[in-house]
């Protein structure tokens, strides 16, 4: 599976942004999906992830209630919309997929395919 991730770019603290994520070369479907985030000089941390048919939702705590993740199979893609964002969202966005039908947690805790990420910046 190949991940293709856009949307990044530079919005002011309390913007949105909506990120996506382009799968191809597996069936989309079946991927559990997820996003991660990386500041620089810190750890890659999990984001949000959605189970294959949509129906279920994880989210990291600082993200809670201001971020959404959704996905739309017929175009195999996974959205981040990210509303009121803060100078601490900044980081570099990576899209991931789960190995084919593992749960929701599979994507979460070890992610089988990585995308080359989007740059997201938040000033203040």
């Amino acid at each position: 599976v190949q991940l293709q991730a856009s949307g990044g770019g530079l919005v002011q603290a309390g913007g949105s942004l909506r990120l996506s994520c382009v799968g191809s070369g597996g069936t989309f479907d079946s991927h559990a999906m997820g996003w991660f985030r990386q500041a620089l000089g810190k750890e890659r941390e999990f984001v949000a992830a959605i189970s294959w048919t949509g129906g279920s939702t994880l989210y990291a705590d600082s993200v809670r209630g201001r971020f959404t993740i959704s996905r739309d199979n017929a175009m195999n893609t996974v959205f981040l919309q990210m509303n009121s964002l803060k100078p601490e969202d900044t980081a570099h966005y990576y899209c991931a997929a789960g190995g084919s039908e593992l749960p929701i947690v599979a994507v979460m805790r070890n992610p089988e395919y990585w995308g080359q990420g989007t740059q997201v910046t938040v000033s203040s």
